[in-house]
């Protein structure tokens, strides 16, 4: 229920779309009965676009979530095992196409450097479709196919086609690999996701370690905006999910932090 709710959420009602509505509502209403109420709400949704379109308000809300979980430090003891998350790659399109095809494939890329420098890991990739629908293939399907080529052993691959979202990544990875205190495992992910997904993997029996990958931040400032506006729906979706995640129990914290022990 609470991923057929948050899809059609981000389907409807993502940052740029709920201002662009606001504004037409606003501008429609100004011709009404509440003609100042609708212009100052026309104003109001058309200033903030202007600011997430025109300035870096995205990098400063992505910031402190690429910030929050540092790199792991050199010489680290070598894991048990190295978890991708979902979000990497389009299935249906890479398959479609013939090639890995997405917006985070820095994702699978180091798990495979990773694969590497570990050579007795697990590697785990977590993903299924994040379509209401249910489209094949699964994500993880395709993330496969791009290890392999990347040059990881497939004995060393386990997948977990079935998750939607971040808390169904941990659930159903724990459900799989059910991981024991003594195992260090390492979290891949974006680094503006780690926060959420370090919270939803403790939740579920981790005793992990961040290793945020994909940075979008420090960059410079420029007047890019789409680019701008693309961070400004990034991290406007990312911090509402860490409230959504802790008002339902989903993490622990509203923003986990690095464990201190």
């Amino acid at each position: 229920m609470f991923f057929v709710v948050s899809k059609i959420f981000w389907m409807f009602l993502s940052p740029v779309a709920v201002l662009l509505i606001a504004a037409l509502i606003g501008a429609w209403q100004s011709q009404g009965r509440f003609p100042r109420t609708g212009r100052t709400i026309a104003l109001a949704a058309i200033l903030v676009l202007l600011v997430a379109a025109m300035t870096p308000l995205g990098l400063i809300l992505v910031s402190p979530l690429e910030d929050r979980f540092p790199q792991p430090p050199p010489g680290l003891p070598p894991p048990y095992g190295i978890i991708v998350l979902g979000g990497a790659i389009n299935g249906p399109t890479s398959a479609a196409r013939g090639q890995a095809a997405g917006e985070e494939e820095e994702r699978v890329v180091q798990a495979a450097i990773l694969a590497k420098r570990y050579p007795e890991a697990k590697i785990v990739f977590t993903g299924g479709s994040g379509s209401l629908f249910g489209v094949e293939p699964t994500e993880a399907t395709e993330a496969k196919k791009l290890l392999i080529e990347l040059g990881v052993d497939p004995a060393r691959i386990l997948l977990e086609g079935k998750s939607s979202n971040t808390a169904q990544n941990a659930r159903f990875t724990a459900a799989i690999v059910h991981p024991e205190p003594s195992q260090p495992w390492l979290i891949v992910t974006s680094a503006f996701h780690m926060p959420r997904a370090m919270g939803a993997f403790r939740k579920a029996g981790f005793d992990a370690i961040a290793y945020p990958v994909a940075y979008r931040t420090p960059q410079p400032w420029e007047i890019d905006s789409s680019r701008n506006l693309r961070l400004f729906e990034i991290a406007v979706h990312e911090w509402i999910g860490l409230l959504a995640y802790w008002a339902t129990g989903r993490t622990g914290q509203l923003f986990p932090a690095p464990s201190l022990g």
